[in-house]
């Protein structure tokens, strides 16, 4: 892996040297099908012709190629030995004319991990799939190219292919003479490009729209999944959101859609969400729903697609310069997602998800040992790579909130049409896009830039209330401070336009807003003068409304209110961001675990938005797990069954309340009882009114069932033959490493360290069922084996694995300070490590300290 990296300095050097006018990429994948060719990787010719010019003739650079055998290089014309320029990832290219012509033809390995060209093979009816996938280097593994978003180019693809399969790329494609041949490119990124080869199933729609000075644009739609899959696949909900986003982004943007066609394939054993490859963009399919899901699983991936269709324009159009600027399209295609689905489809409280969910990310990235500014300092393509988290994404799109609430929407849109018009199919940097904002706003950018784009860290802002005699309020105040959890060197404190809320019960007993005022937040303390007078709160919410990135905190007034009547709060979003701010206090070690517990026994059967319910499970769930004290955590997994089964017996039957219950009490069903009541529901002897056991729910039984002891692998055997498709196995696979035994987990270890015989998805899923809380004692021996592996691991396997790796297999249930000394032991002997895996491990030491202190914090309760 460290031989396949790109420095920073090395691509900004390639660029000053190079300009990219075409490629040319033939691909040969008929080898996908029929018998593997021996002992080696299985393979697919690949000839590569890049067209280039080079500013100092007489100079020196290098392509990238991840291949095993490269058969013929020539440039300009010259043969060169494959073996003298290229070193397995890089071909040398010495002494450059003005014009160049470079041909390169390989032999490149189909990929089983996610990276470059992905073979797949259903195992419910043998028919094989590929699709590729390349963000953030990783085009190289399929054909020649200048590896670095900056050189963009044209591109022009041709893919034999076997003559019962269909083929798709970026452009529109034609079958002729065996051959299918795409249409050319606009200048894109390399990372962009995209191929999806095999016999998927296939729909078609269009989208048209007449702008205001009569132009007509039509955009051809397709949508395709495994044949699989067909049976499941609302094709019609994708094509609605994606023709209301085409809708809205046109409106907004003033900018037609630039890129012809637009395809979207559900695809297997996916690594990401999705890919906002131009054209073509890729998802990963469980996306198509199996079974029954809640409105919430419907507006994740209706947020997904208008996310990865804002990219059309941030990313595609206009893209980064470098990875340093990542956010430039991660954090606008975030903040869009969500603008997007409030404004145009049927999820109007998408807002609430974000707050929920997407900040609860933001939120633990920043505390992390390895937080940094949105605009991140990127050295090389591991840094790259590993910075596709909760700061480029939902902290940046955060902070684009709170920028709309301090320039203005109108402002803030501008700006953006400006910038796509500007800066059409090149590169931009930071200040390029803040140069339009300034314009537009008349704001001082620079300044909210430093301090919101190139500081890292969150900042908590607690209220204070002064009380006259009268029992009003005689001051408020918002007190501002670093979180206490913040590394050190990031004790930024921020401006934040908040709206601070003030809430009393009603005479029926309703927790309702009577007084709001919007402030400036500046410095330690800022004085709310608007809401001197007001009748004394119950309840003062600081950031209502959501409109700024912060850590909310309670007066004490404020918590008690919350414990006593927190499901009484009549609003979804500020019941919202209390519940994420509860649980933040949580995570701080500021409230016990069980308390938290407590509160969602409490309240949350009252909760009427779907998905802060199923993320208040979420929680819930890695609290005991984690933050429990570990002499509590029987017990409170006891109270947790007993309230989800209760809540589940009491939901509307056929609700997705209902649905939402039965899946959290079988993450915590432990006790004999509860997971009799899992077999029955299972066998059918436990019947609850309205609860359909449909395929995955009957997968989401077996888990804990498996996990406890409950049932033997025969039942696994027997289920996979009732679910003998990809995702059966998967979640057999799952269930299989669950299980408590010695054998087993030495099994799945072997499987997933010692091996690489196992896809992307089975790594997975094998990981996910090795690690069960119940089986701490049963871990314990990995421990040792994880700190021997991980470097090895890091240096053999992709990056992708070696994440999933050191990530999944962390002896995190092995909670205690001597699984701490043994991680620092490790860090101190492994300074020269890999920066990114030193990342790695770093930040998951500081989940297991954080881990440690909540669990002193609740056994102190």
């Amino acid at each position: 892996m460290p031989g396949e990296n790109l420095t920073r300095d090395e691509a900004r050097e390639r660029a000053a040297l190079l300009s990219v006018d075409g490629y040319e990429v033939a691909l040969d994948v008929r080898s996908a099908v029929g018998e593997a060719q021996g002992e080696g990787p299985r393979t697919f010719r690949s000839v590569t012709t890049i067209r280039f010019r080079c500013n100092e003739p007489g100079a020196s650079s290098f392509a990238d190629l991840i291949a095993p055998i490269v058969t013929a290089v020539s440039l300009n014309g010259r043969d060169l030995d494959p073996s003298e320029v290229f070193d397995g990832s890089r071909i040398a290219l010495e002494d450059l004319a003005a014009d160049n012509e470079l041909v390169v033809d390989a032999r490149c390995a189909y990929s089983r991990t996610g990276e470059g060209l992905h073979r797949f093979v259903d195992p419910e009816d043998g028919e094989v799939y590929l699709y590729t996938q390349y963000e953030p280097a990783d085009s190289r593994r399929v054909f020649a190219c200048f590896e670095q978003p900056d050189l963009k180019a044209p591109f022009r693809f041709e893919v034999r292919a076997p003559e019962e399969w269909t083929v798709w790329s970026n452009g529109a494609g034609e079958l002729a003479d065996g051959v299918w041949r795409f249409a050319e490119t606009k200048p894109i990124s390399t990372y962009i490009t995209c191929v999806v080869a095999g016999p998927y199933h296939y729909v078609t729609d269009s989208y048209q729209r007449v702008f205001e000075d009569g132009t007509r644009l039509e955009i051809p739609l397709g949508a395709m999944c495994r044949k699989g899959l067909a049976p499941h696949f609302d094709a019609d909900d994708v094509f609605l959101v994606t023709k209301q986003g085409l809708d809205f982004f046109h409106d907004h943007f003033d900018y037609p859609y630039p890129f012809g066609k637009y395809d979207q394939a559900f695809v297997p054993e996916y690594n990401l969400g999705a890919m906002e490859n131009p054209g073509m963009v890729t998802f990963r399919e469980e996306y198509i729903f199996r079974g029954k899901v809640t409105r919430a699983s419907y507006e994740g991936r209706a947020n997904t697609i208008l996310h990865e269709m804002a990219h059309m324009w941030f990313g595609d159009l206009v893209t980064m310069e470098w990875w340093d600027d990542l956010w430039l399209k991660e954090s606008f295609a975030d903040f869009m997602g969500a603008f997007a689905n409030v404004g145009a489809t049927r999820f109007k409280d998408a807002w609430i998800t974000f707050a929920n969910r997407r900040k609860a990310w933001a939120y633990r990235a920043d505390q992390l040992p390895s937080t940094h500014p949105i605009t991140a300092d990127i050295r090389d393509l591991e840094d790259a790579k590993l910075n596709f988290d909760g700061i480029t994404y939902a902290k940046g799109a955060s902070a684009l909130k709170q920028l709309v609430a301090y320039v203005g929407q109108d402002a803030f849109l501008e700006g953006a049409r400006r910038y796509f018009k500007r800066h059409a199919y090149g590169n931009t940097r930071l200040g390029d896009l803040l140069s339009v904002l300034e314009e537009t706003s008349g704001r001082d950018m620079a300044a909210w830039s430093r301090s919101w784009l190139q500081t890292a860290g969150v900042n908590s802002l607690t209220p204070q209330v002064l009380l006259s005699a009268e029992g009003r309020v005689d001051e408020l105040a918002v007190v501002q401070e670093a979180a206490a959890t913040t590394p050190a060197d990031h004790p930024q404190l921020r401006p934040h336009r908040v709206a601070v809320g003030l809430y009393r019960r009603t005479a029926e007993g309703a927790l309702e807003r009577y007084a709001r005022a919007e402030v400036d937040v500046e410095g330690p303390r800022t004085v709310v003068a608007e809401l001197a007078g007001a009748e004394a709160p119950e309840l003062v919410l600081v950031n209502d409304d959501d409109l700024t990135y912060c850590k909310t905190r309670f007066d004490a007034t404020s918590l008690a209110t919350l414990r006593e009547h927190l499901g009484a709060l009549t609003d979804p979003l500020a019941r919202a961001l209390c519940w994420s701010a509860l649980w933040n206090m949580t995570r701080d070690a500021l409230l016990p675990t069980r308390d938290f517990a407590a509160l969602v026994l409490r309240f949350a059967g009252r909760e009427s938005d779907i998905g802060v319910l199923q993320m208040l499970h979420a929680w819930t769930g890695a609290a005991l797990v984690h933050y429990a004290a570990p002499e509590w955590r029987e017990a409170g997994g006891r109270l947790l069954a007993e309230g989800a089964l209760r809540e589940l017996r009491d939901a509307a039957p056929g609700s997705e309340q209902q649905l939402a219950w039965a899946r959290f009490f079988a993450s915590v069903a432990a006790e004999e009882a509860d997971l009799a009541v899992l077999r029955g529901l299972l066998e059918g002897t436990e019947k609850i009114d309205g609860l359909e056991v449909d395929q995955e729910l009957r997968w989401t039984f077996l888990t804990p069932l498996s996990a406890h002891g409950a049932v033997d692998g025969s039942v696994l055997v027997a289920e996979l033959a009732r679910d003998d498709t990809a995702s059966g196995k998967r979640h057999q696979v799952r269930c299989l490493a669950s299980r408590p035994s010695d054998v087993v987990k030495a099994q799945a270890w072997a499987q997933v360290v010692e091996s690489d015989k196992l896809s992307n998805a089975l790594v997975e899923a094998t990981i996910a069922g090795f690690a069960q809380p119940s089986q701490r004692e049963l871990l314990a021996p990995y421990t040792e084996k994880y700190f021997a592996a991980i470097e090895r691991v890091w240096a053999e396997r992709s990056i992708q694995i070696g994440m999933d790796v050191v990530r999944g297999l962390f002896p995190s249930l092995r909670d205690s300070q001597d699984t701490l000394d043994a991680t620092d032991a490790w860090l101190s002997a492994h300074e020269d490590a890999a920066p990114a895996l030193r990342r790695l491990v770093l930040e998951a030491r500081d989940d297991l300290a954080r881990a440690l202190r909540a669990q002193a914090c609740d056994g102190g309760a």
